[in-house]
């Protein structure tokens, strides 16, 4: 077929899909009140009855260009290639257990079919004209298989019935298990593997000719959502899909009660060291097989937080050539890769460590470490994870992570104990708390108040401790008694508090009535390192956001700038009083609180600790007005105290006994910080302006809000600022070496792909 064939047969399949799109909307507009099945012959006629249109040939495939990764400084560190061409197979290379999984995952129906689900095709299209927003219903294997095929990512209703009519007439003239080859030869299944010739070889390190049955259910497993699902860090979510896949194998017959039982009893476990000699019969994932980089989870977040990009995605990112100038410092990342090795020195794994330290004003991740050792565990402890569970029908709060576009490092998250009080006093002093309200923080007390069951004992972490304070008293010294009781003040409540973790950056703050109570106060969600520095940045930055990432700019291969967060624009989520206040506030942890004196530093800082029950968790957050950083202790594979304490003797910071967040983490916090801020002047944070509580004129009842008094303006700050390092010249990025010579001479000059430094952001 000639060219202009094919744009005739594509432009005339375009016009009857818009003119049916035109029909099918006035008729649904006109028979409100029909039932659904007269929709659903209007759209089966068009999908079944023959059509003045010739199948088009696929998208021609683009040359793939691994993409280079440079520093803040434009010094290389890492390459993502895609394992796609290197593995060809051949049809009869796929075994029938590995279609098999397939069907039985995701499409039961597919041999019986005509390459389209009506049903699950016309509820999508309705839902989408009643504005439910577009979705994803009822697609087949061969829908899918058009999808990357044939159409274009944009979620439109001309894409999804243009995509059903292909589907159809693709189902009609191609045979059965050669849809199933080519969409299993081009899926993408993680890590850069395209197809499962890659998948089989980066996985298991065997030809996909030889999978069995439970590498197969993994596989398959890995498609609705690769990211999450990856094996290699996302083990235990890995492990539940594989299950699932086993599961409809079983029921649709396609496995016996025998092998059924065996392959269940094979988890997935990874290859430590890439050594699977001594493990009990297991489905072993091994390490990637790429090079190791300098900064391995720094570099695994900037994977997955690209793969999740609107625009960019798996397939450009590597496939399309890109340079990624990230936002790591290599100053700051070995001063926290140091700070960690030393806290950790004369322990053993599981005992772990992160740190992450974050630029408030931009919100530039200018290190990261998630873990002892990459190449053991690609668990990204620093990313946490999402939690969705969510028993009541309506969830005030829903935690953003839940709808998606957060990196998540394979780890649940790890619940904050104090450290998330800041929060509880963000909302407290927004609804017209003061500082300096009294408060009583008896040792121990059971809420709510006058209750005879079902009570929520809360102790402070001192047996007998307690007394009267402050709001600010009760914040340095850390009692849980008083901010138990502040949180269910009807000025505060657990929903404001939630919301006030979801704005500044916590995206697993979520609040459902049936399960979060006082205990909320006390740090009962998992968080991730990266969103506590990245939450306490905001009350570093006077209320105004600027969400993490990892990235200052990208290029794609022909010099286009794909994304600049050189200076990204910030967003105002709390009052700058309050941000201000609770500054203030965190000041006196360090200077007379539980921080004291182990996270004194030399220079105005503020911060929390955090300790969780039993000593399974120590955290530090602290910040000065240029970088504000997280130090989280524990063990990665458990919180549970009768299996883990943080309690022994660390050589390192020469510390015996157990840990609390003032120690251990807040000596490795004060450690980076000491190091991250050497050249850089000292600063003071503004001068708070005073919180007065302010009455509603329009509605009776306990005052709300804040109002700023009138001093607002900061004390000396210096000739400090964001924090800035020394860069060398703008460097050009070299070309990839491996693109092939016929593609050199498209390169763009070198100017249009020169990576420079961020931009000064004012002080």
């Amino acid at each position: 077929m000639t060219a202009p064939d094919r744009d005739e047969g594509s432009a005339t399949l375009d016009g009857v899909v818009r003119t049916f799109l035109r029909w099918f909307v006035v008729s649904v507009v006109a028979a409100v009140g029909v039932p659904l099945v007269a929709v659903t012959t209007i759209v089966g006629s068009l999908i079944f009855l023959p059509l003045p249109a010739t199948l088009p040939d696929p998208k021609p495939g683009f040359v793939s260009l691994p993409s280079q990764v440079f520093d803040a400084a434009g010094n290389p560190i890492a390459t993502f290639r895609a394992f796609d061409q290197s593995v060809p197979i051949k049809q009869s290379d796929v075994p029938q257990v590995l279609k098999n999984a397939l069907v039985a995952s995701e499409d039961k129906n597919f041999y019986h079919e005509g390459g389209v689900d009506p049903r699950g095709t016309v509820r999508a299209l309705v839902r989408d004209l009643q504005g439910s927003g577009y979705v994803q219903g009822g697609s087949t294997i061969t829908q899918q298989y058009v999808k990357m095929a044939y159409t274009d990512q944009k979620r439109t209703l001309t894409r999804k019935l243009k995509e059903a009519v292909l589907a159809s007439q693709l189902s009609r003239k191609v045979p059965k298990d050669e849809i199933l080859f080519k969409y299993l030869n081009a899926v993408y299944l993680g890590d850069g593997a395209y197809g499962v010739g890659a998948a089989s070889e980066t996985y298991f390190r065997k030809p996909v000719t030889e999978l069995n049955a439970s590498e197969a259910a993994l596989l398959v497993g890995l498609i609705p959502a690769p990211s999450r699902y990856e094996p290699r860090a996302n083990t235990a979510l890995a492990e539940q899909r594989r299950l699932t896949v086993l599961q409809k194998m079983w029921e649709q017959h396609d496995l016996s009660d025998a092998d059924y039982l065996h392959w269940k009893a094979t988890p997935v476990r990874v290859a430590v060291g890439g050594l699977a000699f001594g493990l009990p019969p297991s489905t072993i994932v091994y390490p990637p097989l790429d090079a190791v980089t300098r900064y391995p989870y720094f570099v695994d977040y900037v994977r997955r937080y690209l793969e999740i990009q609107p625009g960019i995605g798996p397939d450009v990112l590597y496939r399309g050539g890109l340079k990624i100038q990230t936002t790591i410092d290599p100053t700051l990342q070995a001063a926290a890769e140091q700070a960690v090795a030393t806290s950790l020195q004369g322990t053993a794994d599981p005992l772990e460590m992160s740190l992450v330290s974050i630029e408030p004003q931009t919100g530039h991740v200018r290190a990261l470490v998630g873990g002892r050792d990459f190449a053991k565990d690609q668990t990204n402890l620093a990313l946490g994870g999402c939690d969705n569970e969510a028993p009541d029908k309506v969830v005030p709060v829903v935690a953003t992570c839940v709808r998606g576009g957060v990196p998540q490092g394979g780890g649940t998250g790890r619940q904050p104990g104090s450290a998330f009080k800041p929060f509880v006093l963000a909302a407290a002093f927004t609804n017209g708390v003061l500082p300096t309200e009294p408060i009583s923080g008896p040792p121990s007390i059971a809420l709510p108040k006058g209750c005879t069951s079902g009570c929520a004992v809360i102790h402070n972490a001192e047996a007998g401790e307690g007394g009267s304070f402050t709001v600010a008293s009760a914040t340095w010294a850390s009692v849980n008694t008083a901010y138990a009781q502040l949180i269910l003040d009807p000025r505060v409540g657990v929903r404001r508090t939630a919301q006030v973790a979801k704005d500044v950056g916590i995206t697993n703050a979520w609040y459902s009535p049936s399960r979060h109570g006082a205990s909320y106060a006390l740090g009962a969600l998992d968080v991730s390192p990266l969103d506590m520095a990245s939450a306490y940045g905001v009350f570093d930055n006077h209320g105004v956001r600027a969400p993490p990432t990892p990235v200052i700019r990208i290029v794609d291969a022909s010099g286009r700038t794909l994304l600049d967060d050189s200076a990204p624009p910030g967003t105002q989520v709390l009052d700058s009083a309050v941000a201000d206040n609770v500054t203030e506030v965190l000041k006196g942890v360090i200077t007379q609180g539980t921080g004291y004196p182990n996270a004194v530093i030399g220079r105005p800082a503020a911060g929390k600790t955090g300790t969780t029950s039993n000593f399974v968790d120590g955290w530090f957050v602290g910040y000065v007005p240029t970088l504000s950083t997280s130090v989280w202790m524990g063990f990665k594979d458990s919180e549970d105290a009768a299996k883990h304490q943080l309690v022994g003797f660390f050589p390192g910071r020469g510390y015996r006994g157990q840990i609390f967040g003032g120690t251990v983490p807040a000596l490795t916090w004060a450690d980076f910080m000491m190091k991250a801020t050497v050249g850089v002047p000292p600063t003071d944070f503004s001068q708070p302006a005073p919180l007065r509580p302010v009455a509603n004129a329009l509605k009776p009842g306990p005052p709300r809000g804040v109002t700023p008094g009138p001093a607002r303006s900061p004390v000396s700050v210096g000739a400090g600022g964001p924090y800035l390092v020394p860069a060398p010249p703008p460097v050009a990025a070299p070309p990839p070496t491996t693109v092939p010579a016929a593609t050199t001479t498209t390169a763009p000059p070198p100017t249009t792909t020169t990576l420079s430094p961020p931009a000064t952001v004012p002080p």
